[in-house]
């Protein structure tokens, strides 16, 4: 089996990293006991994540998340410039070479978030993005999107309770269900993007990735 790209999305707190350990433990248990990869002599799984994937990636990580970091704050369209500039760097140096070598790489946050966060949550120009995106990742998309779906207000609950928030979190809550929007409008146009209720127990959430996974799986082999 060639190598498969799989992404996470979703609003904050959403349980986006949990759920992407669980799995990469789960497939992991999988292949050595045979019953999901017969076709496959060996299997990487790679867990990475944007912004932040890469060396470069986690500087500019902190320029975007980190309200303290510059000292001054930064511009919509200079953030949306720094993520697709994370985005190049991390496809170029990480997500291509892995897929090269089989792996099924495991990210957190990709170009959805991008038209999600910068085109309906900040109303940047959605064209001008799709343009960036394609830029930044060369043609490349995911071979399966898993949107955790949660109520804004619980998932923006959630995140205040682990600590401190990232400047995306502290934006107000009209602008998260501005993105919430646009995560809806993106499902509805693209069947790679699958639906999960992240509403539910982290148990029940990662049992409804597993299911899909097992189908997409089958498909793929």
């Amino acid at each position: 089996m060639i190598g498969k790209l799989i992404v996470f999305e979703g609003v904050e707190g959403g349980g986006k990293t949990t759920q992407i350990k669980l799995l990469r433990n789960w497939l992991l248990e999988k292949w050595r006991s045979g019953k999901l990869f017969s076709k496959s002599p060996d299997l990487e799984v790679v867990i990475t994540r944007e912004p932040g994937g890469t060396k470069v990636g986690k500087t500019l990580r902190e320029l975007l998340l980190n309200a303290d970091v510059s000292g001054e704050q930064i511009q919509e369209r200079a953030e949306l410039l720094l993520y697709a500039a994370d985005r190049a760097q991390h496809i170029d140096t990480l997500i291509n070479p892995s897929l090269e070598r089989g792996a099924i790489v495991l990210c957190d946050r990709f170009i959805d978030s991008t038209i999600a966060y910068q085109g309906y949550g900040r109303g940047l120009d959605l064209p001008l993005i799709q343009q960036l995106n394609h830029i930044a990742t060369g043609g490349l998309k995911s071979h399966l999107t898993f949107w955790l779906d949660i109520d804004v207000e619980i998932g923006l609950t959630r995140a205040k309770n682990r600590g401190k928030i990232d400047r995306m979190e502290q934006a107000d809550i009209q602008f998260h269900q501005r993105v919430k929007k646009g995560y809806q409008e993106l499902a509805k146009n693209n069947p790679l993007i699958v639906r999960i209720d992240a509403n539910l127990t982290i148990e029940k959430v990662q049992q409804q990735i597993q299911e899909m996974i097992v189908q997409k799986f089958q498909q793929w082999e």
